[in-house]
């Protein structure tokens, strides 16, 4: 049995609806509040559309340098969140700040223009009309030629596209007209960058692709940016912190690893990744009893001796091992290249997932033995009625 005291940091039970917090560093250890120094602090904001609130109550904040991510399915506001942040939407309540001034707040809301924030769209709008090189430099009339030629010369190298400053947008690939949106948005230095699900219309390898370029480029420039998008292999590819959006609310944010590994809720839980339920019954505060056997981790909340409740179990934390004697009966599986996902039924009927490296070919109805490796415990109280 694993020692609670060593137990892997992070490995917890956690009651339903447990909160991580809104602020985008409310995760990580801080010498002191960095409300104070935030490139972007949003405090309290709802945004309402015809007396409907759209978004409600939200908080975070983002550091000078930090790439954030507001990740949701649609409809879920994030987008409208972006927007009053670029000054596009009035806000209910609450008020947001951009580099140590507000910026909006009831009967406050400071023009686009004020605001020293760059969009970058979903369609690039481009001026198909214009050079890369003058779409690039759109914003820069209020320098002189040869300081707007320099920025664009850098620019251009920045983004790996060093000589394309004569072509036209329709002379470009969709990936080479997205690095040219992202440096016509940077061009001027905005304080921070705004990013509206830009890779929307792209394939999903191409997508992540991108995301790791852009990401790559921000960093460079040692620019703040928000990204907005629904695809979470672009938020991990892309965003230092993510925000987990749904009706209008943040359920919790932290990096990747944090989102994935410990949820706060069964909302994160099923929108990250893919992992199923396992019923079970708590033994003591770091054990769980289950159909395959006792799981063992640590907890900073969790449910009391007896109590009901249901371990999240990933792909990844069952392994293939034929000297196992816990058998489960392979119903479906899904050809990944280097691993199947094998959906496996234990004996009660539950159905649980597992991923096996390909050359285990194993047929639909065939007992494979599995063992458990689960290195990150999370539990939620049981929903159903006792």
């Amino acid at each position: 049995m694993r020692d609670p005291a060593n137990c892997p940091e992070g490995a917890r039970l956690a009651p339903e609806n447990e909160s991580l917090g809104n602020d985008f560093h409310a995760n990580q250890p801080s010498p002191g509040p960095r409300v104070a120094s935030g490139q972007l602090v949003i405090s309290g904001v709802s945004v309402a559309y015809g007396g409907v609130p759209i978004v409600s109550g939200v908080d975070l904040s983002l550091v000078r340098g930090d790439i954030g991510c507001l990740l949701g399915p649609s409809g879920c506001g994030k987008t409208t969140l972006l927007r009053a942040v670029a000054g596009f939407e009035p806000v209910a309540s609450g008020e947001i700040h951009l580099h140590g001034r507000q910026v909006a707040g009831p009967g406050l809301n400071l023009p686009p223009e004020a605001r020293r924030a760059g969009m970058v769209f979903q369609d690039f709008a481009l001026f198909p009309h214009l050079t890369v090189a003058r779409n690039v430099s759109f914003g820069l009339r209020h320098l002189n030629r040869r300081e707007r030629q320099t920025r664009v010369a850098e620019l251009l190298e920045l983004i790996g596209m060093a000589g394309a400053g004569d072509k036209y947008p329709h002379q470009l690939s969709g990936g080479q007209q997205q690095r040219i949106a992202l440096a016509r948005a940077m061009a001027p230095r905005p304080d921070i960058l705004l990013l509206d699900e830009p890779f929307s219309s792209m394939d999903a390898e191409l997508r992540e692709q991108l995301a790791r370029e852009v990401r790559e480029v921000l960093k460079r420039e040692g620019s703040t940016a928000i990204l907005v998008t629904h695809d979470q292999h672009e938020a991990f590819a892309m965003a230092d912190r993510i925000a987990v959006m749904s009706g209008g609310r943040i359920h919790q944010v932290g990096s990747g690893f944090d989102l994935y590994h410990e949820p706060a809720d069964r909302f994160v839980a099923d929108f990250i990744g893919q992992g199923v339920m396992l019923p079970g019954r708590a033994v003591d505060e770091w054990r769980m009893d289950t159909e395959i056997g006792l799981l063992t981790g640590c907890r900073t909340h969790g449910l009391y001796p007896g109590a009901r409740g249901e371990i999240l179990l990933r792909p990844d934390d069952i392994l293939h091992d034929d000297a196992s004697p816990l058998q489960a009966e392979v119903v479906n599986r899904a050809f990944r290249g280097a691993e199947y996902l094998y959906s496996l039924r234990l004996a009660s009927g539950q159905v649980i997932l597992c991923l096996v490296q390909s050359h285990h070919n194993h047929a639909i109805g065939e007992r494979i033995g599995i063992r458990v490796a689960v290195d990150h415990l999370v539990a939620f109280a049981d929903q159903t009625p006792s």
